[in-house]
């Protein structure tokens, strides 16, 4: 069943989410769309404490809560301010820094990095259903700052390798996937392509040695040896999308520390993939984060 995803416009989103009570009864949609159940013994009969997010069950007295389970779970934001960073972080192609965000929404800093952190993980596991079709490109890039003598490659350099994966149908370009390792070794490889490469599947790559396994696997795998600005063209959509990730990275967080950088590429990555549906973005964000699991702030910091 395709989901009916509504398309939110800053007006629109201003004249439907001015209040607690508007973004309640938003998540209590996506949570029960054909209205309220009880987790516990599925009775329907319910009243509200709305100042707790709660919605006790008649029958057996269970509270439940919209954002238990959630990426919001526990918050003492409002989520009036959790709609707004949800909204202005998908709508925004360049994205937005937490110190940005904080001063939009009134927040500390801390809170909204929190905040930001949290709705990079919901856009990651979102992604991770997905696994890529057609012929599929794959190449490796670095990103981050070369130390003095390190050379174009990274290696003997402080940056960071990432193995970027698009997957291509004629002349267009449809999902990509940016995994960060801490090498880009054969076993890296195998077990990236792996996960995400439908069995059978084509895959173009450079000659670079540990893309070989990838045959191995039982791939098809058409390597071409290619050299300077050459590769542009063999690997054209690998390319594009490093170009963009690191224009992305760079011009609005001005650099990532390497402990963060999956995170930073998992939103890249969401967003490109849903270039095509750019009004639907915060609706489906929302509706991601109502069966998304609960985040810890330790699990964002180590």
């Amino acid at each position: 069943m395709v989901k009916d995803y509504k398309e939110t416009s800053l007006i629109k989103f201003q004249e439907n989410f001015q209040t607690e009570e508007d973004c309640q009864k938003r998540l209590f949609e996506l949570r029960w769309p054909d209205g309220f159940v009880c987790p516990h013994c599925e009775e329907r009969d319910h009243y509200k404490l709305p100042k707790r997010h709660l919605y006790p069950c008649k029958g057996c007295g269970y509270q439940a809560s919209i954002t238990a389970g959630t990426v919001m779970h526990g918050t003492r934001t409002s989520l009036v301010k959790w709609f707004w960073a949800i909204f202005l972080m998908s709508t925004d192609k360049r994205g937005i820094s937490a110190l940005a965000l904080s001063k939009k929404i009134e927040v500390s800093y801390w809170v909204a990095w929190t905040m930001l952190q949290k709705i990079r993980r919901g856009m990651k596991n979102r992604d991770s259903r997905y696994q890529l079709s057609g012929i599929l490109e794959i190449d490796n890039a670095f990103f981050g700052g070369a130390k003095e003598g390190g050379d174009k490659q990274g290696r003997g350099s402080s940056k960071t390798s990432v193995i970027v994966e698009a997957s291509t149908s004629g002349e267009g370009m449809g999902y990509a996937k940016m995994t960060v390792g801490d090498k880009v070794g054969s076993n890296t490889v195998r077990e990236i392509v792996k996960a995400d490469a439908k069995e059978g599947q084509t895959i173009r790559s450079d000659g670079f040695t540990s893309y070989h396994v990838v045959k191995e696997e039982g791939y098809e795998h058409r390597k071409e040896i290619v050299k300077g600005w050459k590769a542009h063209k063999v690997l054209k959509w690998t390319h594009i999308l490093i170009s963009h990730a690191k224009a992305f990275i760079q011009g609005t967080f001005h650099g990532v520390d390497k402990k963060h950088l999956q995170a930073y590429l998992d939103e890249f990555c969401y967003r490109f993939n849903r270039r095509r549906s750019e009004n639907q973005l915060f609706d489906r964000l929302a509706t991601t984060y109502i069966s998304s699991a609960r985040v810890v702030f330790l699990e964002l910091t180590k």
